[in-house]
């Protein structure tokens, strides 16, 4: 399961955006809640959660 974005808690730092090293947000604007523009992209490295300042802002479930 790709990265969830809980909108409500977002703060549109775009810290996620710019650590994301397979691109998973591409496309997303700066100030703007970032768009998971490629879900199977993503290898569950953990680094947009882990950089968000936001405790709860991206969830990310492995697979199993």
């Amino acid at each position: 399961m790709p990265p969830i974005i809980e909108e409500s808690k977002c703060s549109h730092c775009g810290l996620c955006v710019d650590v994301c090293s397979e691109d998973v947000f591409f496309g997303s604007k700066k100030k703007q809640v970032p768009q998971v523009t490629y879900p199977h992209e993503c290898v569950y490295c953990n680094a947009c959660v882990e950089e968000c300042p936001v405790e709860g802002a991206i969830r990310l479930t492995l697979p199993l």
